[in-house]
């Protein structure tokens, strides 16, 4: 119990160490695919908390908005890099629009997902599509971390965030490549953690079911599908506690459930949800 005790007192002492130095140090946040959803509300939490914010994404127009948004309601400064994480020459660039930042924390968010559940063969444009999803859901998040942990080393702290999947828990059939690369990020972020927290990183794997995103396709949040910002006002308080969670109490709650059941079940269900979504899609879009 003594153990415990002190245990969690080092948690939480931790945790409220990181939320009150890093943003009066005046050090700066990396939002990866920062323009909507999820890490546009990263974006926000962290600005909230008053660090200067650098948002990555592919489209300068969206940057320029959410920039100015993030500028104008949480007087914090912004800096904007547009590139396609499609492309795999693109981190030059990103490394020399970093150079010099005192980088606090790094969001790997970008991600993309398939058009609607498929199986592996008889996904449209396969070559290109395996391409895609590894360089902007794995790749990514590698060359990213290779950027910006050097310097977080050296600083002796640092928080990286990596936005993994619940499908990177479970395999999810009809959506095979892309639940494999969330796979490798869960298990890159458990590994990355281990390897580095006696150093002063803090490396967070989340892994959401069901938010409310272009990504997911959800138009309106519910209770169990939340909206991007109340998911990441629930997730961003357990960094310093959790080095994985699904960041929000209901998916921890249904991630139990799907843990408790065998694997061959919790296949079963995937594969029937996947095909009950597929058979929408198509019938919706009036494909064979």
């Amino acid at each position: 119990m003594l153990f415990w005790n002190c245990r969690t007192d080092q948690i939480r002492f931790r945790q409220i160490f990181f939320w009150l130095t890093v943003p009066s140090s005046g050090e700066n946040a990396v939002v990866t695919g920062g323009t909507d959803g999820i890490g546009k509300s990263y974006a926000e939490e962290l600005a909230k908390r008053g660090m200067k914010i650098v948002l990555i994404s592919r489209s300068q127009d969206k940057l320029d908005q959410v920039s100015s948004e993030i500028r104008e309601k949480f007087k914090v400064e912004t800096r904007t890099i547009a590139v396609d994480f499609a492309s795999g020459d693109i981190y030059d660039k990103i490394e020399t629009d970093l150079a010099g930042l005192n980088i606090g924390v790094l969001v790997n968010n970008v991600g993309i997902s398939y058009e609607y559940p498929e199986y592996f063969l008889d996904i449209p444009d396969l070559d290109n599509t395996i391409k895609k999803l590894i360089n902007i859901n794995v790749l990514s998040v590698c060359k990213m971390t290779r950027l910006v942990l050097p310097g977080m080393v050296e600083r002796s702290k640092g928080v990286i965030l990596n936005i993994s999947s619940a499908s990177g828990m479970h395999p999810a059939p009809l959506l095979t490549i892309y639940s494999a690369t969330k796979a490798f990020v869960d298990f890159f972020s458990r590994s990355l953690h281990e390897e580095y927290r006696s150093k002063g990183i803090f490396v967070q794997s989340v892994l959401p079911y069901f938010i409310a995103t272009k990504l997911s396709k959800i138009r309106r949040p519910t209770l169990d599908k939340p909206s991007p910002e109340t998911f990441v006002k629930s997730a961003i308080k357990t960094v310093g506690l959790q080095s994985r969670t699904t960041g929000y109490p209901i998916h921890s709650l249904v991630s139990s459930i799907m843990s408790m059941l065998p694997s061959w079940m919790s296949l079963k269900i995937s594969m029937n949800y996947s095909k009950a979504t597929r058979a929408h899609y198509l019938k919706k879009n009036k494909k064979n």
